[in-house]
């Protein structure tokens, strides 16, 4: 079994392939809309409005159309980084430890050049 490692550090040069690509749900919790919100000083109310969509009994965060894809609404092209990266939610700060990558990390691993195989 392949033992999955991850390095930040390629972040800086990947021009957010893990933000970018397939429209999918960003997952946010209430703690991640408290945080979020206080940090945009917003309240979660108006925050909830401008920037989620509700998915069932779930939020998750908007996505904004570009040249070819979908991208997380803050995700920062210009500056290749997530605007909200401090406090960013629980789903991004864990990848991309997710069972799925886990279980497969060499898909992954050839999409996102920070995953590490051993």
């Amino acid at each position: 079994m392949c033992e999955l490692n991850f390095n930040p550090e390629a972040c800086k040069k990947c021009n957010g392939l893990c933000c970018n690509g397939e429209s999918g749900y960003i997952w946010v919790s209430k703690s991640d809309i408290k945080l979020i919100s206080r940090f945009l000083k917003l309240s979660s109310e108006k925050f909830i409005k401008k920037y989620l969509y509700k998915k069932s009994y779930n939020y998750s965060i908007k996505e904004v159309k570009n040249d070819k894809n979908f991208a997380c609404i803050f995700y920062d092209d210009k500056n290749n980084n997530c605007s909200i990266y401090s406090v960013r939610p629980t789903q991004c700060k864990t990848y991309p430890y997710w069972d799925e990558i886990i279980k497969n990390p060499l898909l992954e691993a050839s999409f996102c050049p920070g995953i590490i195989i051993k």
